[in-house]
C-alpha cells in the first residue's frame, strides 16, 4: 500500500477528533487501550496509510506483544522485546516515533518476525503500554506523528482519569467499611446516624464504640479538606480512637494521644475537630469536645444545652490539653451531634455571599418539631429539611449527623 494523494487536513482533523471522542466515550482500561488501536487503523487507514499495528504491554524490563490488529503480520510465539532495544527507548523517550526497517537502530531480525517494514509507535498509560502501527511507504511522516500524539494525548488523560477513580474507589471501600452499617443496641437508648460525603469519599466520620455493656462510646469528627487526603485522615481517627479505648484510656489522655499523632502526620489534611462521649446506662454522659460544632442536648420540656467543655481542634498544637463535659439525659430527652457541613448548608438562590446558611437554630427547631420520634427518623427530618433548604444543591460540604434518643418509658 503506498500513499501518494495530498492529505486533506480538514478530514484528517475529523477523523482524529472522532477517535478521541470515542476514547471519552469508552469503558474500563483495557478496553480503551485496544478500542483506541482499532479506531486509529479503522478511520487513519485512507488518510495517513496506516494498515496494521499491534498492542504490547511492560512485564518486568521487556515488552510483550499481547495483540495484533486488522491486516498485521501474523505472529504465531509471544514476542518479547527488551526495554533497551533502540526503536522502544526512543519511544519511551519522545513518546512517538516514526521509523523505516532500514534505519541503523533498528534489529531487521525483530521487524522480520513482526512483519515491520515502515513503521510508527506511541507509549501511553505510563509506560505500559507501547502502540506499533504498520505505515504504508509515502505516508507523511508530520501527519503520522501529529495525529498519533493528539490520540496518544487523550488515551493518557483517559488512564489517568481511569487510575485516579480506582484510588477513589478502593478508599470509598475503606470508608464505607469504617462507617457503622447498623445502629448499635443499649439499654433502652435509640441511635441512629447519616454521613453523606460531597465527593466520592470525605472526611466526616461518626462511631459507636462498645465500651462495656455499661458504656457505649459516640464519636463524631470532621477532617479538614476534602477528597481523599481527609479520608485517609479519618481513617487514622478511627484506628486511633478504638485502640485507645481498647486500651481502657481515659477519654481526655485518648484526646491528647490523638492530636499528637495528628500533629506528627504529613498529610495535607492535618486538622480535625471531634466530639466524644461515653454514655451509661443511666444516662450520664461524660463527653471531650476537640473544637467541633457543639452537639446539643435536648430536654424533654424543649431546652437546648451545647456541649462546648474539652479543647483545641486536634492537630495544630502539640501539647493540647483538653477538660471534660458532663450532661444528664431522661426519658424524653435528645442528644444531636453534627458537623458544620449541616449548619453551613446554604440557601438556595442569588450569589454565595448573599444566601443565608441553615444555621444552629433551625436545626434545633428540625429536633424540637421532632420529639418523640424516633432516631432514625428525626436523622432523616434533619436531611430532608436541608434539601429543601438548598433546593437539593449539590453540598458544598460533607454532611453527617447522630441521633440519640432516651424514649419516655
Amino acid at each position: 500500500m503506498t500513499i501518494q494523494t495530498p492529505v486533506d487536513h480538514h478530514a484528517l482533523m475529523r477523523r482524529v477528533q472522532e477517535i478521541v471522542d470515542r476514547i471519552e466515550r469508552g469503558d474500563e482500561e483495557t478496553i480503551t487501550v485496544h478500542h483506541a488501536a482499532d479506531q486509529i487503523i479503522c478511520r487513519l487507514r485512507g488518510e495517513l496509510g496506516i494498515w496494521g499495528g499491534r498492542l504490547y504491554e511492560r512485564d518486568g524490563e521487556d515488552y510483550v506483544l499481547r495483540a495484533t490488529f486488522p491486516d498485521a503480520h501474523e505472529v504465531e510465539e509471544q514476542i518479547r522485546i527488551p526495554r533497551t532495544y533502540p526503536p522502544i527507548e526512543l519511544c519511551l523517550m519522545r513518546g512517538s516515533i516514526y521509523m523505516s526497517a532500514d534505519d541503523p537502530r533498528v534489529d531487521p531480525e525483530i521487524e522480520t518476525r513482526l512483519g515491520a517494514k515502515e513503521f510508527a509507535a506511541v507509549e501511553v498509560g505510563n509506560e505500559r503500554y507501547l502502540l506499533g502501527f504498520d505505515v504504508a511507504p509515502g505516508s507523511d511522516r508530520e501527519n503520522v506523528l501529529f495525529s498519533l500524539g493528539v490520540v496518544r494525548h487523550s488515551i493518557n488523560q483517559r488512564l489517568h482519569r481511569e487510575h485516579v477513580a480506582e484510588i477513589f474507589r478502593q478508599a470509598r471501600q475503606i470508608q464505607t467499611s469504617i462507617l457503622p452499617r447498623t445502629s448499635p443496641s443499649f439499654a433502652d437508648f435509640d441511635v441512629a446516624g447519616r454521613s453523606d460525603s460531597m465527593e466520592s469519599v470525605g472526611g466526616d466520620l461518626f462511631d459507636y464504640i462498645p465500651i462495656s455493656d455499661k458504656i457505649l462510646g459516640l464519636a463524631i469528627a470532621d477532617a479538614s479538606g476534602h477528597g481523599l487526603p481527609a479520608a485517609l485522615q479519618v481513617r487514622d481517627i478511627y484506628v486511633g480512637l478504638r485502640m485507645g479505648m481498647s486500651r481502657d484510656f481515659k477519654i481526655v489522655r485518648t484526646l491528647q494521644r490523638l492530636n499528637r499523632i495528628i500533629h506528627a502526620g504529613t498529610l495535607t489534611s492535618r486538622f480535625v475537630s471531634m466530639f466524644y462521649g461515653e454514655l451509661e446506662r443511666n444516662g450520664v454522659l461524660i463527653y471531650v469536645n476537640a473544637g467541633h460544632p457543639p452537639p446539643f442536648h435536648l430536654t424533654a420540656d424543649g431546652k437546648a444545652t451545647r456541649l462546648e467543655e474539652g479543647g483545641p481542634v486536634l492537630g495544630p498544637l502539640d501539647e493540647a490539653t483538653y477538660d471534660r463535659g458532663y450532661v444528664q439525659m431522661r426519658p424524653g430527652d435528645m442528644l444531636v451531634l453534627y458537623t458544620d457541613g449541616i449548619t453551613e448548608t446554604q440557601e438556595a438562590g442569588g450569589s454565595s455571599e448573599d444566601r443565608a446558611e441553615f444555621g444552629f437554630q433551625n436545626l434545633l427547631e428540625v429536633a424540637r418539631s421532632n420529639r418523640g420520634r424516633a432516631a432514625s427518623e428525626v436523622v432523616e427530618a434533619i436531611f430532608a429539611s436541608l434539601n429543601d433548604w438548598s433546593r437539593g444543591a449539590t453540598p458544598q460540604d460533607d454532611r453527617t449527623v447522630v441521633v440519640v434518643v432516651y424514649p419516655e418509658r
